[in-house]
Formats: C-alpha cells, structure tokens, sequence
C-alpha cells in the first residue's frame, strides 16, 4: 500500500494559494511532498499560460524527476486537456521525457486507443474506473491485465453512495479475477473517506490538492505536504 501525492489536477489556479502550476513549483511541492511520506507523485503540468497540457509533460516531468529521483512519477491524460483525439494521440506519442506512468479514464471514448499508444512507448497505465460501467467496459478489454494499477476515483459526494460505487466496481474486478493492485481516492467531500476505507481494505490511496485542499479536522491545509502527511498518519494508526 502507497500513498501517492496528486499535486493539482486541474483545479484553477485561485484553488489554493500554494497550488503548484509550473514545473518549478511542482518540483518543490514534490520533495516537500515525498519528504511527508508519499510514494509516488501524480502531476497535471501546465504551459506558460498554466493551462494544463500534453505538451508541457516533457519539461515537467524532467523538472520532478530531477528533483525527486527514483520516485515514480505520473500524469494525466484525461479528454478535456486537448479537447481533440487527434491532438491528444499525437502529443502521447510525441513525449521524449516519458513519465513512468499515465492515468486514463475509461469513461473516455478514446480510452482504449491511448492505451495502446502508452503501452507503445512503455508508459504505465493506471485505468482510472469512476463508475460500474467503467469496471465493466475495462474488463471486457483484451489487454485489461497489462495495467500497472487500478484507480478507483469516485466523484459523488454523499458517502454512503460514494462508497456504494467503489464497491461495485471492486465486485466487478473480483469477478472477473482482475488482480492488479487499486488505489482508491474520493473527491473533496469525500477525500478521507476514502483514505481511511482504502486503509481498511488494504488498497493504496492519493491526497493532494488535486482532490481536496482541507485535512481530516475541516481546516485549510498549509500545502499538499501537509495532506500527505496526514494521509500517513492514518496508514499507520494501529
């Protein structure tokens, strides 16, 4: 089990005011970070203009991984950062500095073909699973067993129904004997929930300011070093 740091997603750039945007800044938030206790890093890089793009993995991630060697280090490839298949496949292929991994949302219609490319180019998967639709739909895949991981991401807020939708995606990978690791994590309301369930059942989990900006006691967190390490914190209650 692992507790990964997911540094700003695309939150806006008014979220939070430590929320890291450029490479620089996503490079300090990522020692602080790993100093707390993460294990791995999830990173959104951003352009000039702090937009999040494709286009800007190359200098992030040399940035991070320079920073924090040996620490794995992933991104996104989520559908809204291009609003363009074509361009999105492009750019997957076009990376020179190759992060060790890459989530994809299989709530996504092109989904299966930007894992054929990261598995091309020998990038990780993680097979981002938000709902039973998109348990089913990944393990109908023929390569489904290829992934690194499996991230269970849910977005409902109300936390009997958030729980209810991790459960039945967990059901449906049982079934069919998918036996990849998971990383399960909630969403602002619902982010220690998570942490606490993925503890109890074993699974690894990621906080940041990507999914949350306030601590288990409600109040503001200084920095996504401080979410970490309040992450691990409970990872190691006894």
């Amino acid at each position: 089990m692992i507790v990964q740091a997911c540094l700003n997603g695309a939150r806006p750039i008014d979220f939070h005011p430590r929320l890291p945007l450029t490479p620089a800044a996503m490079a300090t938030d990522a020692v602080a970070s790993v100093a707390a206790g993460a294990a791995e890093l999830h990173i959104h890089p951003r352009d000039a203009d702090l937009r999040e793009n494709l286009s800007a993995v190359d200098a992030t991630i040399a940035a991070v991984r320079a920073a924090c060697p040996g620490t794995l280090v992933g991104v996104s490839t989520g559908a809204w950062i291009e609003t363009d298949i074509l361009r999105t496949r492009a750019l997957i292929s076009g990376w020179s500095v190759l992060p060790d991994y890459a989530s994809v949302n299989l709530s996504e219609d092109d989904a299966p073909e930007v894992m054929g490319i990261l598995t091309s180019i020998g990038v990780g998967i993680e097979a981002g699973l938000a709902s039973v639709a998109d348990a089913e739909r990944f393990v109908a895949l023929p390569d489904h067993a290829r992934v690194l991981r499996i991230l269970i991401e849910i977005g409902e807020q109300e936390r009997e129904t958030a729980f209810g939708v991790a459960e039945g995606i967990a059901a449906v990978l049982s079934r069919s004997g998918v036996s990849r690791s998971i990383l399960a994590h909630g969403f602002d309301a619902t982010v220690w929930d998570f942490v606490r369930l993925a503890r109890e059942r074993n699974w690894s989990t990621r906080v940041g300011l990507e999914d949350g900006r306030v601590l288990p006691d409600g109040s503001l967190a200084g920095d996504n070093a401080a979410l970490v390490a309040a992450a691990v914190a409970i990872y190691r209650q006894g």
